[in-house]
């Protein structure tokens, strides 16, 4: 070997007098690639290599092989062209013309037949009728920039990695002299760097920044190669790199002569062959200079990358598949496999796709089919080198789609919607590869536990609708602001409720027929996570409402037709699955807008009701109940009270809620509490029936001829008074208690309870009017209705009615009926001043009450009239006695007291007073029955009533107030006021009773 460069050596300073003519120089097309922003997952080296260092080394490596890939040696070429563009440049004919070109290099090239590559990576072939694509080679790297293509392998890949023709032809001269003593031996026995220093001198260069720039270039190389990253790992004890790494780095500092064999060169081929010569664990003699990781893979990368169309650089050229024969070549100096190289290869096309504006979709199609070569070596390789590389490709490859994927919405939109399937798909490629077959904690796991696809889509959706709504909220609060000046500028809420409802509907027609390839549900979770967005906001704002407000609710109304589409869209979405799109809704906790606007109404209508109950507190102690406060002779309070309520009603129909039927009952029970409380605090303090009748007398037996009979009666009558009196003494002192005040309370009540129908008529009409009325809200009639008022009214007319009559016979007249009726002689002291008397309330009853009621409080008035004449009669105490004569007088005033209600046919129906009087009437006849007989009538009585106990005594009757003719005490009182000495022996033998009080 040495030898062999001896003789190389030799011959090149015999040419050294006669340096070649500049070449001419090629520029090479631009690349329109754009940055990426990605690093190569393939490794960063440590080495300052620049791009086209790497490129330019590729280059080598790519032109040795392929030049040793034929079974001739490389100092022989049978294909030689000397009119081959190859060596079109003033260079070309140095050394005697001979031409490095070989076999595999001079392949002449042709396109009529697809590639097949291309059509397993579905990448689609030009027609022969496109001429708007230009071939490799058209362009200004392709020597004089004539457009035409490439003759030859080798002058395509000149073109396609940018390589002046000088360069090339330089390396070229550099590998026939190398070639010539490797006869019987591998390309991968020599370091390919280290030759080339060897063969290349500076008077092979253009000028001396070029020549520097090459041999910084391989000195670089070779420090990367054999010290930064070597294929064998280094002892930290080895003197050999040591000593490696000072030759390079002073020769780095202080350039080195090349092309000679030279002590320089020498020394550094010693130290480099001694690092390159270390055994792999293999059996072969392979040189390790370019087969550490991650150089080859950088350097494998660039040659990967020529199967790109420099003049389309999203297309990858029709003679692929020659090339990339070619390029598998290297694999021997680079130490690639096939799994590595499909690897590489799943990176270039990735990368190539995003780097040309990620428009050409072949490219990203591309990039996941050979992503599903990868997915098969990931499972049966399981090299730790290989893993680390295999994750971090996948890891870029993911980090790039999830940035867009993550917040899809901002990455996708109508004009590059059609890239996304395709970005998906590449994603869950990669995380399923790195979930599956590069993650430990996945291996602990079953398999059927984790659906890697799902997982992700899911996530996606969430984070980028998460995303898209702090958007739409960051929108909605700024569109609130420019609006703050117009009238009734919508609340931030119901804006943002608005937009998120467009962006859920966008959604699910734009976004979610593509990720529901990978996840069934993809809708559902879309809606789900807006929903989960939203009842933030809507429940922290329902937790801040005290009060209902035009704002609060509209917000809240939005939110629940917000919901309501929202879980519409996840049902429809899940109508195919297994649960019915159940765990979902679960998923979706209810705002309970419903809810708030139900609590904020009532909280209304609870202030209402309060502010009407204390309303009615403070009126009512002021009200006088004067029958002149108006025409109808009710109270004003009553038409104020009915004023509210009306004006309640109208307020809480036009309050903007959607559940005006549902929340009346509530309004309606409590209406219909504050006008029964007002009911009872207008009959409070009237008294009643029991009020007025006084208490009756002790039983007592006529004093029969008295001559001071008359003295006894006054003194009597007196007591009687007085007693009277202290019952009814609290209803004197206040005039809102009088009659004509009595008269307007009843009016008031008759008139609150006409009025229900009327308000219960004006909520139907406002039910008609109801967005959200049904019939049913209609036909039930319970909600609509007041319930307790209606029954408080009739009952307090009752009270009123009876307190009126009983107050104006016993307590109004009680001069004329208690202290004048029939005391004493009853010729001088019977009925005619009572009826004068009662007529004259009468006229103030007829004038003071309504026609409705007034009929009742007079047949009231005449019960009590009846009542008090019986009372007159049956328990007026020793004052009154009465002979049989009497009985025709009693009689008549009886009847005078009937006329006085009949009026002649205008008062009370006839039917109705013999009704209310026949008590009186059954009882009167026993005034004119003998007094034996009454007695006779009287034991027969007891004795039914108390059976034979009664024989011996005769019991003493209790007074049950039910006056009868045939009841025991009834007889017995009629004995009391007998004025007859039989009826006055028999009381004081019988009952001892007395003739005086």
């Amino acid at each position: 070997m040495a030898h062999l460069f001896r003789e190389l050596s030799l011959g090149h300073s015999k040419r050294e007098s006669t340096p070649p003519p500049p070449p001419i120089q090629t520029q090479p097309m631009p690349s329109k690639l754009i940055s990426t922003g990605l690093q190569s997952p393939l490794g960063q080296l440590a080495s300052q290599l620049s791009d086209s260092d790497l490129r330019l080394t590729a280059y080598d490596v790519f032109l040795a092989v392929c030049r040793t890939s034929s079974s001739k040696p490389l100092s022989t070429s049978a294909s030689f062209n000397s009119d081959s563009p190859s060596l079109n440049s003033p260079s070309s004919n140095h050394n005697n013309n001979h031409s490095p070109q070989t076999p595999a290099l001079q392949r002449s090239l042709t396109s009529q037949a697809a590639s097949k590559m291309k059509k397993a990576l579905g990448l689609k072939s030009p027609g022969s009728s496109s001429v708007s694509k230009k071939s490799p080679g058209s362009g200004p790297g392709s020597g004089q920039g004539k457009s035409k293509r490439p003759a030859t392998l080798g002058e395509l890949m000149r073109i396609q990695m940018r390589i002046p023709e000088s360069v090339d032809s330089r390396v070229r001269r550099a590998l026939l002299r190398i070639g010539g003593g490797l006869v019987g031996r591998r390309i991968e026995s020599v370091v390919l760097p280290l030759e080339l220093l060897q063969q290349l001198k500076q008077s092979d260069f253009t000028d001396q920044q070029e020549y520097d720039a090459w041999q910084k270039r391989n000195l670089k190389v070779l420090e990367a190669g054999l010290l930064l990253h070597p294929r064998v790992p280094l002892d930290k004890s080895n003197n050999l790199s040591q000593r490696l790494r000072q030759i390079i780095h002073a020769a780095l500092d202080r350039p080195i002569e090349t092309g000679k064999n030279n002590e320089s060169l020498q020394v550094l081929r010693s130290a480099v062959m001694s690092l390159a010569s270390r055994s792999d664990g293999s059996l072969s003699d392979s040189c390790h200079w370019a087969d550490g990781i991650p150089l080859n893979l950088r350097l494998y990368e660039v040659l990967l990358e020529t199967c790109f169309d420099i003049n389309d650089e999203a297309s990858i050229i029709e003679e692929v598949d020659e090339l990339m024969e070619q390029i598998k070549k290297t694999w021997v100096i680079l130490g690639i496999n096939q799994i590595l190289h499909n690897l590489c290869f799943t990176w270039v096309l990735f990368h190539r796709f995003v780097a040309t504006g990620q428009v050409e979709m072949d490219l990203l199609y591309a990039a996941d089919s050979q992503l599903g070569e990868v997915a098969k070596d990931a499972k049966t390789t399981k090299d730790p080198e290989y893993s680390k590389i295999l994750s971090s490709t996948l890891s870029s490859i993911l980090g790039w789609a999830e940035q867009r994927l993550l917040a899809y919405h901002d990455t996708f939109d109508s004009g590059n919607i059609y890239t996304m399937q395709g970005i998906v798909s590449l994603g869950v490629s990669a995380a399923k590869i790195l979930v599956e077959d590069v993650s430990t904690e996945y291996r602990r796991k079953r398999k059927g536990q984790v659906d890697v696809a799902r997982s992700r889509i899911d996530t996606y959706i969430r984070s980028s609708l998460r995303t898209a709504f702090a958007q739409r909220m960051e929108k909605a609060d700024s569109s609130r602001r420019a609006s703050k000046n117009q009238p009734n500028p919508l609340p931030v809420l119901a804006i943002l409720a608005k937009d998120v409802g467009e962006l859920a509907v966008h959604e699910k027609q734009v976004f979610s027929p593509i990720l529901k390839g990978w996840h069934p549900l993809a809708a559902g979770v879309a809606v789900a996570t807006l929903h989960s967005c939203y009842a933030n906001e809507i429940k922290q704002f329902i937790s801040g409402i005290t009060e209902l407000t035009p704002d609060a609710v509209q917000v809240l109304r939005a939110a629940d037709k917000l919901e309501k589409d929202l879980v519409q869209i996840a049902v429809e979405d899940a109508v195919d699955s297994d649960d019915g799109g159940k765990a979902i809704i679960r998923e979706m906790a209810p705002y309970e807008a419903e809810t708030a606007i139900a609590n904020l109404v009532k909280g209304w209508i609870k202030t209402r009701l309060d502010r009407l109950k204390e309303w009615v507190d403070r009126n009512l102690q002021q009200e006088v109940w004067n029958p002149q406060a108006n025409q109808e002779g009710f109270a004003p309070s009553a038409v104020e009270i009915l004023r509210i309520i009306d004006e309640t009603l109208d307020a809480f129909f036009q309050l903007p809620i959607p559940t005006h039927p549902a929340l009346l009952p509530d309004l309606m029970a409590g209406l219909d509490k504050c006008l029964q409380y007002y009911v009872i605090k207008a009959k409070s303090g009237c008294g009643s029936r029991n009020t007025y009748i006084p208490t009756m007398p002790a039983l007592t037996r006529c004093e029969l001829g008295s001559k001071f009979q008359g003295v006894w009666k006054k003194k009597e009558k007196s007591q009687n008074f007085q007693k009277r009196n202290s019952q009814v003494a609290t209803m004197n002192g206040d005039n809102s208690f009088g009659v004509p005040q009595l008269c307007v309370r009843i009016n008031t009540l008759h008139r609150i309870r006409s009025e229900m129908e009327v308000i219960e008529k004006r909520i139907i009409t406002h039910l008609r009017n109801c967005e959200s009325a049904h019939v049913e809200d209609f036909s039930n009639g319970l909600s609509k209705k007041f319930e307790l008022t209606p029954g408080a009214c009739i009952e307090g007319v009752q009270q009123l009615s009876e307190a009126v009559a009983y107050k104006i016979v016993f307590h109004d007249l009680s001069h004329v009926l208690w202290d004048g009726l029939y005391v004493g002689e009853l010729s001088s002291s019977r009925i005619d001043p009572l009826l004068q008397e009662l007529e004259r309330n009468l006229l103030i009853i007829s004038e003071t009450v309504q026609e409705r009621v007034r009929t009742r409080i007079i047949t009231d008035i005449m019960k009590a009239s009846c009542d008090g004449f019986l009372l007159v009669l049956l328990a007026g105490g020793p004052s009154r006695a009465f002979s049989r004569q009497d009985s025709q007088i009693i009689e008549d005033d009886f009847k005078a007291l009937k006329d006085l209600f009949w009026a002649n046919g205008d008062g009370l129906p006839a039917d109705l007073i013999d009704k209310f009087s026949a008590t009186v009437r059954g009882v009167l006849p026993l005034f004119r029955t003998d007094t034996e007989s009454l007695i006779e009538r009287f034991r027969r009585v007891t004795l039914e009533t108390y059976g034979s106990s009664a024989r011996s005594r005769l019991p003493l009757p209790p007074t049950s107030g039910q006056w009868n003719p045939n009841e025991a005490n009834t007889l017995l009182r009629v004995l009391c006021y007998r004025n007859d000495e039989t009826a006055s022996k028999f009381l004081k033998k019988t009952y001892n009773l007395p003739k005086k009080l």
